[in-house]
Formats: C-alpha cells, structure tokens, sequence
C-alpha cells in the first residue's frame, strides 16, 4: 500500500472539533454539571434526527438552553467547544408530541445534514448520533447478560453484576474505488438496495485482518478481482450504527467481473462521461454527498456529479434514511 502524494480527501464528517473532554468527564457526573450551566447547548435528538434551521443560507443545529425536565430524560455528555461551551444530547422516543418542528425548521438525520454543518456541529451530531445507537444495542453485559447502567456522561456501561466496563464500539471497515487500466471506475449493487443504487466496493474488516488484507479479500470475493497500486485516502465516521470507513483506491489488473450474487446483484464499469449522464437521468441514483463513498467517486470524476437522486433526496428528506 501506498501513501497518496496528494492532499487527503476531505470528508465531511471526519472534521469534527469538539472537545470529547476524555478526562474531564470521569470527574462526578458530567451531564449534571452541564445541565447545572444555563450557557449548556442542548441538542434534541429523536429517531436519529436533530432539529436544524438555516441562518444566511447555511445549516445549523437548533439549540437549546437546558430545561428542569431534561435530567430525567435520557441524556448524553458530547463533549465542549474551543470557549468551553457544554453540549448534550437528550434522547426522545419516536413520535414525541415535543418533536413536531416549528415553521422554518426541520428534523434531519445525519446523512441529510452532515455535508451542511459546519466542523463543530457536524462532530457534535455525528458523536450524538453514534452515541446514542451504542445505547440502543448495549443496554446488557456481553459477559453475563445482566443490565449495564450508564456512567462517564454516556461514555459508559458497567455491569450491576460483575462491575464489568464496557465502551463505545466501533467497527472498522473498508470502502475502495477501483478502476481498471482504462480509467473506468466499477460501481456495484447490494441485494438488499433498491433497483439503480449503486457505490464503490466495501465490507467490514474481519477478526486478526489488516486493512489492506481486507481490501484484497473484499473485493477478490465479491467481484472476482486482484487488485494493484492500492493507495489510503482517508477515513470517515459512520455511525450507522457503529462503523469506521477507511477509504482508499486500487485498479484492478484485470476486467472480468465474477460476482458474489448473496453480495453482489449487480457491477458495472463506467466512463466518466457514462457515469454522468446515468446519475443526471436517474438510471443510477449515487451514495449521498455527505459519505465518503460519494466523494471517492466524484475525486475519480474530476469534481461534483449532478444526480437526479440527489434532488429527490432534497425534495424528501425520507429518501435518505
């Protein structure tokens, strides 16, 4: 593998500046404290969709002074920004009567608003939202089954039983643009997506696999491929629900395709041209702008991709999810 001579992509939600304060919050309770301050940001957070607004044209979180009703509700210490400004999540259920949007605002989820945010607020909502689906899944402990309680501000879990700690958990995995000696770059369906959605290759890294191994052996099984000139070009967030992109590119020494139909329904090589005109018309609709799949493709391409899903997506945020 090899290390770009470029400039590494830049990712969206890989930009974050928010201040985790790692040691901090193991001193008492963090989210007490911040809901103690009323300069505190609180950010509501229902179904993975945070309240947003537009000021001059950009994007932004609505945020909150902290209320008395927030410390009995599920609440999750993010972390401050460079002045020291506390921000919490607190979680509603779905379909909360409180989670009906003023005029001028909007619920959107993080793959509607990540590209938006600006660095700070696309960390916040993008640890929010990772955070809390940790929660939703990890409510027990792997080691004995009883119930975990939460600690550290939302950081951790610990066993009621065998005093067990248990930690945020991210899986890492790979994501690749390959192309072939012609410049085309291959874009591929999963089974379970619908009819023209198509991206570049990915799969999770397995048990004792480096990351490079993994490229190899993903796209080997998936599409018949030996790979060359396999290069790193970043990495991005994915907290749907859990994951760790690692971006890179490769070219494939060869065209035949063999694929992996429980992976795989459908692969295509496209020309820069033909790879336009197929997201402009609708026939392929292309990941949404905020992962770093997108920007893997649009890099290959020369610059951004005019899709026909992309207006689809911003006519209904409900495309996206």
């Amino acid at each position: 593998m090899s290390l770009d001579s470029e400039a590494l992509l830049d990712l969206s939600l890989s930009r974050g500046t928010l201040n985790r304060n790692g040691l901090g919050r193991r001193d008492g309770d963090p989210v007490a404290a911040a809901l103690a301050n009323s300069d505190t940001r609180i950010v509501d957070l229902t179904g993975g969709r945070a309240l947003t607004c537009r000021v001059d044209g950009q994007l932004r979180l609505v945020h909150r002074a902290p209320r008395f009703a927030d410390s009995a509700a599920q609440t999750l210490y993010l972390g401050h920004d460079v002045d020291g400004t506390d921000y919490v999540a607190v979680l509603h259920e779905e379909g909360d009567p409180g989670a009906e949007a003023p005029p001028g605002r909007g619920w959107r989820n993080l793959r509607e608003a990540g590209a938006e945010l600006d660095d700070l607020e696309s960390g916040v909502l993008t640890t929010a939202v990772a955070l809390a689906n940790w929660h939703a899944r990890h409510q027990f402990c792997p080691r004995c089954g009883a119930l975990t309680v939460v600690e550290e501000g939302g950081w951790v879990r610990r066993c009621t039983v065998d005093g067990s700690q248990h930690y945020p958990r991210t899986d890492a995995a790979i994501i690749v643009a390959v192309t072939d000696p012609d410049e085309r770059i291959l874009l591929a369906r999963g089974p379970h997506w619908p009819e023209g959605r198509m991206s570049v290759l990915a799969g999770f890294v397995e048990a004792g696999e480096s990351l490079e191994a993994a490229v190899h052996r993903e796209v080997m099984e998936e599409v018949g491929l030996t790979l060359t000139d396999l290069t790193y070009r970043g990495n991005q967030p994915w907290p749907f629900p859990a994951s760790l992109m690692v971006g890179f590119r490769a070219r494939a020494e060869q065209t035949r395709l063999t694929l992996d139909e429980t992976e795989i329904v459908e692969a295509s090589w496209f020309t820069r041209g033909e790879l336009s005109f197929a997201a402009r018309s609708g026939q392929v609709a292309l990941p949404p702008r905020v992962s770093i799949a997108r920007i893997l493709i649009e890099h290959w391409h020369g610059g951004p991709i005019e899709a026909a899903s992309d207006v689809a997506t911003t006519a209904d945020p409900r495309a996206a999810r």
